[in-house]
């Protein structure tokens, strides 16, 4: 009986280090994913900044292209950053299941 118990301990402690194994990997992939956001985010504000300083030496002639360009970085820009927050949370929340 007592090794009919030992062997189950020690499957329950496999089936635990298998859990711990798949959810590292899950890990090193969201943090891929984050770093991966991070840049497409930067570079996202980076093409954002350079649009609105172009297009405020323009003021006397408004480019309506321009303008619907910045717009649409602007809002990739916080899509990218919402995204970005809620993967962080989400690797939060698994690290904190550790």
């Amino acid at each position: 009986q007592n090794e009919k118990e030992l062997q189950d301990v020690v499957k329950q402690q496999e089936e635990k280090m298998l859990q711990l194994i798949d959810q590292s990997g899950e890990v090193v992939r969201l943090k891929t994913e984050v770093s991966e956001l991070e840049r497409l985010l930067q570079r996202a504000e980076t093409e954002a900044k350079v649009l609105w300083e172009e297009v405020r030496g323009k003021e006397h002639q408004v480019d309506t292209a321009h303008v619907q360009e910045r717009v649409m970085l602007r809002r990739e820009v916080d899509k990218l950053r919402l995204l970005l927050v809620e993967r962080e949370d989400e690797h939060i929340r698994r690290t904190n299941q550790y």
